[in-house]
Formats: C-alpha cells, sequence, structure tokens
C-alpha cells in the first residue's frame, strides 16, 4: 500500500502542467508591454507580456517602445501562452508571432528592462547583457534618463503636484485628491492624469483612468 501511494505521489509530482494558451490577432497596443488580442471568438483579450517592463509613456523611450512592440506583433497572428494573472486580472504571458518571442526579442532590441521581481527565464538576462553591452533602444540614453519602470512608477506614486494647475476647460486645479473615488467627474480623472502626472488613475495602463468614470 505505501508503495503504490509513493508511485502516485511520483507521478503527480513529475506532471507538467500545462499553461492556458489562446490565439489571436493583435488589434491594439497600448505600450510597449501590453497588447490587446481578437480571439477566434471575436473576444478581446488584453495581454500584459510576462517578465518584462518598458519605459512607461512618460518616460524617456516610452514611445519607442511602444513603436517596437506594433513592430513586431500589430496585425499579426499571435500566439499566447498564459503564465499568471496581475491584480487588474489581466492575462500576463508570452507572446509568440510565428517562431518569434516577442518578450524576448523587445529585451535583445534594448526596448525593454527584464522585470527582475517576476523574471523566471534565465536567458532574458543574457539578452539584457548583450543590448547594454551594445547600446541598443534605452541603453543608448544617458545613465541619467535609463530609470527602471518599476522604479520611476513608485517615484510617481510618492510624488506630489509641486504647484497648482488649472485646467483651460474645467476649471479644475491639481490639489489633495489621490484616488478614483475622490474624482466627481470623468473630465476631473482626465485632468489629474493627463496635467497633474496623477499616473495611479490609469491602473491598467491604456490611458483611461478611472474606469467606473471613464466608461
Amino acid at each position: 500500500m505505501k508503495t503504490l501511494f509513493l508511485a502516485f505521489f511520483l507521478i503527480f509530482q513529475t506532471t507538467p502542467v500545462f499553461a492556458e494558451e489562446l490565439t489571436g490577432k493583435v488589434i491594439a497596443i497600448a505600450d510597449g508591454d501590453t497588447l490587446t488580442v481578437l480571439g477566434d471568438n471575436n473576444q478581446q483579450t488584453k495581454i500584459r507580456l510576462a517578465e518584462i517592463d518598458t519605459p512607461e509613456s512618460g518616460q524617456p523611450y516610452g514611445s519607442r517602445a511602444r513603436q517596437a512592440l506594433a513592430a513586431l506583433a500589430f496585425g499579426k497572428q499571435a500566439r499566447i501562452v498564459e503564465t499568471d494573472r496581475d491584480r487588474y486580472g489581466r492575462i500576463v504571458g508570452k507572446v509568440y508571432v510565428g517562431g518569434m518571442d516577442v518578450n524576448a526579442e523587445l529585451v535583445r532590441q534594448g526596448a525593454a528592462w527584464v522585470y527582475r521581481k517576476y523574471a523566471k527565464d534565465q536567458s532574458l538576462f543574457a539578452l539584457e547583457a548583450e543590448a547594454r553591452a551594445a547600446q541598443r533602444g534605452l541603453w543608448a540614453l544617458p545613465e541619467a534618463q535609463r530609470v527602471a519602470p518599476w522604479d520611476w512608477r513608485k517615484a510617481q506614486r510618492q510624488q506630489t503636484p509641486a504647484a497648482p494647475t488649472t485646467s483651460q476647460e474645467g476649471g479644475f486645479t491639481c490639489g489633495a485628491k489621490r484616488y478614483c473615488r475622490e474624482m466627481t467627474s470623468c473630465a476631473e480623472a482626465r485632468f489629474y492624469l493627463n496635467s497633474c502626472g496623477l499616473s495611479r488613475l490609469d491602473g491598467d495602463r491604456d490611458g483611461n483612468p478611472c474606469e467606473s468614470l471613464c466608461r
């Protein structure tokens, strides 16, 4: 009986866990590490690329990183291997176009950092070191401008608007508000995001703040 139990235990331990996969056409690029695919069932799914992090839109090279992802994937059929779900419910995964690992290619081009907190694929670190040595992409920027995206976001969260700024349209002023629940309208939420730099209002980084207000 004990031998039989041990056999079942070993089988369970060695049985591979198959990741969920989906395929679809890439129809939108939100930023350098987020895209949307239209699946075979005509359903749109937002994907966060796993194990990498690209400069934010407000950072140097942010728009270039978005362009790099678009050049690799936009309008093409992609296969996504899901590895996780993030706190916003988005699929986090490896994206493949043909035989190309898009996540790794972005790192190789110098368009993305290896996301230290979540990286498991050790080969990505070698690709980043190669891009850094060759000064590709963001690694060609002056050192002062090469701030890791996770550090940049942390600084943005801790940042307090330095001076009042007033909207020309709604009369809004940058103040002490920090959360979506404090916003009175979508217009005010957009003002705080775009004029006050309160990036926390755009949690999924799709350019649309406070989705409960801005539907």
